[in-house]
């Protein structure tokens, strides 16, 4: 199935499409298990480091989304020039000596320096594997495989939180990075031993600055290309604002204690359960007219929940549930699929695109998300009205960016 005309893969067999969803999978989960997985940690390291101010325990997260996101702007081109299979090795390479460094670190400058590696060195990971999957597929066949890659990549940020408790049930906090490092050495194996490069030499793109912004260009001229990252963002954004204040809403305001992984692990299922029915259906619907009516659903839910919050003050947390489960039911039927639109055009140039598609989604969705969740005022209600102006944000985007015309599918598209 991969490529195997370069004179690296010769000695390796073609991935089959099972293995390169599995690998393209654990890349997905990596940057959400790296995030993640600290927040059931972020006392122990305060305390570890003796912080005087509580709130740095939060660069901990911080310094790894920022440096993550930025990082994503400069793999694009370098695997474009490269290959992918190059900058995939280097990047976890230097995923796993970051994450050494935190599990050594003594003092909470040089730990924070680790964490900010760690988020340079995973954002490879996820450009590389975006172009990847463009250079073998397009079309409804890589929506279908990306979605069932997606599944993995959705559900991870919101089951790791469980998974970094888990390890500190049974060992200190810095085995949370044992494990990360142990997975990367993992991944890293898997991939010299299996990955044969995917990008043929007469695709290669120069690594000059007149290139590169001819790239950039193409990409931030596109109206497809825009219009769904837009919207791609804004949906994700209800992913991180939930994901953030998932703690308070069902903490605090519904009063499930320690129960609340259970209502966290009902919306990743819910999730999980879209994404993989996606991969299957978008090969018959297609990706517009699949995701368009996910995307409307999606908005129309979320509003429907900020109704009943406000005339019931509140609501019950079997209230709450019964419109989060179907509302991201919905989301696991657009993401895969708003990815494939963008990439579809991008051709040889697709790990710029990629970076800047992983640019654009995880910062613009992070800070959407960080934003929305700082209304929190003891209940749902502003949480929940965020998640519906999202997602007409992104209807909106869409609408636009298609010239009114929804649910459209282009033939054999």
């Amino acid at each position: 199935m991969a490529r195997t005309d370069t004179p690296e893969a010769e000695s390796r067999a073609a991935l089959s499409k099972i293995e390169l969803i599995g690998l393209t999978a654990s890349v997905m989960a990596l940057t959400a298990l790296t995030i993640d997985m600290m927040l059931a940690a972020l006392g122990d390291i305060s305390e570890a480091f003796r912080l005087t101010n509580e709130n740095d325990r939060q660069l901990v997260v911080t310094v790894f989304l920022l440096s993550s996101g930025a990082a994503q702007l400069f793999y694009g081109p370098i695997s474009d020039r490269f290959g992918r299979r190059t900058v995939f090795i280097w990047s976890i390479s230097g995923f796993i000596a970051a994450t050494l460094l935190c599990v050594v670190a003594a003092h909470y400058s040089l730990f924070l320096a680790g964490r900010a590696l760690q988020g340079v060195a995973a954002a490879g990971g996820r450009v590389v594997v975006l172009a990847l999957v463009r250079d073998l597929f397009k079309g409804r066949e890589m929506a279908s495989i990306m979605s069932m890659a997606m599944t993995v990549g959705m559900i991870s940020p919101i089951i790791a939180p469980g998974i970094g408790q888990l390890i500190m049930f049974v060992a200190p906090w810095r085995y949370v990075f044992v494990v990360l490092f142990a997975y990367g050495v993992i991944q890293l194996a898997w991939v010299v031993w299996r990955l044969p490069e995917t990008l043929a030499p007469e695709d290669r793109q120069p690594l000059r600055l007149g290139a590169i912004s001819g790239r950039l260009h193409f990409f931030f001229s596109h109206r497809v290309a825009i219009g769904y990252t837009f919207g791609a963002a804004c949906v994700m954004g209800t992913l991180m604002a939930y994901i953030t204040a998932a703690q308070q809403v069902y903490v605090e305001t519904y009063g499930l204690g320690a129960k609340f992984p259970l209502a966290l692990g009902s919306a990743a299922l819910a999730v999980g359960a879209a994404a993989m029915l996606n991969s299957r259906l978008v090969r018959r619907v297609g990706t517009r007219r699949l995701s368009h009516s996910a995307l409307a659903a999606f908005a129309l839910i979320h509003a429907a929940h900020a109704i009943y919050l406000s005339l019931t003050g509140g609501g019950t947390i079997a209230g709450f549930m019964l419109f989060i489960i179907p509302a991201f039911f919905a989301m696991g039927l657009i993401n895969a699929n708003f990815s494939a639109i963008v990439m579809e055009p991008m051709g040889n140039m697709a790990g710029t695109a990629s970076s800047v598609y992983g640019f654009a989604t995880m910062t613009g969705s992070s800070l959407l998300g960080g934003f929305a969740a700082r209304f929190y005022d003891g209940t749902a209600i502003p949480i929940v009205i965020a998640f519906a102006l999202f997602g007409f944000a992104a209807l909106g985007a869409v609408f636009l960016t298609e010239r009114g015309r929804l649910f459209y599918e282009e033939p054999h598209a």
